[in-house]
């Protein structure tokens, strides 16, 4: 579904074309953050919102079980952002959630993760309370911390790391990635880098010649949280072949630290493959 074939919402006289006739005060903005995927991961403060939404704006990484909390009759619009292919730039999403709560309607503005994690959630606030558009902010799990319980990768295990770094690996220009590449690499830490696997080999690059070692662990966790989700451990070295090798796409996470090598003590069902079965418990 794309905005175009909303174009009647932007037609001159419908009720959200910004030419309203009378003097309503602009609706209310919520915004909120959808999650990682999995459903059941939606505050209860998100579902409510959902339950009442009547119009609702959603990005490409809102997953279509999320949206099945909306009401049968409320309006979807699709303004979703995949990489290197958005439906509507930045500013003209920004310009409709305007354009539409100024003609008096309440809008729900539904991103995956958290809105204010990369989610350029700030970027609305800001045009929101520009504008003097009333808005609220409901927070939702974000990818990482999806990620990190889905698969089994604890972020800030104190035994390997004592802080935890979250950061976007890519830039909104061509000018390269311009990181702070010393502060990445420092050791007992825990990186998760949104955004990042069109870069994957320099990020890689950078990191070792920074100062991290070749065999640092380092993931890739593709689809979060959902049914089709996958976890690819290496290490700094060879991440990127493995990549290649899997043929992993965005949306995807990497993990880089110590914690990522407890992985295969902590996945999901790695407890229940040690214990002995009956059998076995007999015969030791």
């Amino acid at each position: 579904m794309s905005v175009m074939e909303h174009s009647h919402w932007l037609a001159p006289g419908w009720p959200g074309d910004g030419t309203a006739t009378d003097d309503r005060p602009p609706g209310l903005v919520t915004l909120v953050g959808a999650g990682p995927g999995d459903p059941e991961l939606l505050t209860l403060k998100a579902v409510k919102a959902l339950q009442a939404a009547k119009l609702v704006l959603y990005d490409h990484l809102v997953s279509p079980a999320v949206l099945d909390f909306l009401p049968p009759g409320a309006d979807r619009v699709y303004v979703g952002k995949e990489s290197s292919r958005h439906t509507l730039p930045q500013a003209s999403i920004i310009e409709l959630m305007l354009r539409l709560a100024r003609s008096g309607r309440a809008v729900l503005r539904l991103k995956g993760g958290d809105g204010y994690i990369f989610g350029r959630g700030g970027e609305e606030a800001q045009a929101l309370a520009a504008a003097g558009i009333p808005f609220t902010v409901v927070p939702g799990l974000t990818a990482a911390q999806g990620a990190a319980a889905s698969v089994g990768i604890p972020l800030t295990h104190r035994d390997h790391a004592c802080a935890l770094v979250l950061a976007t690996g890519h830039t909104r220009d061509e000018r390269g990635l311009d990181m702070d590449w010393p502060m990445l690499a420092r050791p007992r830490q825990t990186v998760v880098l949104y955004m990042g696997v069109n870069n994957l080999p320099e990020i890689c690059r950078q990191l070792i010649a920074h100062g991290l070692p070749g065999d640092t662990p380092a993931a890739l966790v593709e689809k979060a949280t959902l049914p089709d989700e996958r976890c690819i451990t290496g290490t700094l070295a060879d991440l990127p072949q493995l990549a290649l090798s899997h043929g992993v796409k965005p949306p995807a996470l990497i993990m880089v630290g110590g914690v990522v090598g407890l992985r295969a003590q902590l996945m999901p069902g790695a407890a229940l493959a040690r214990i002995p079965r009956e059998s076995e418990a007999a015969q030791a």
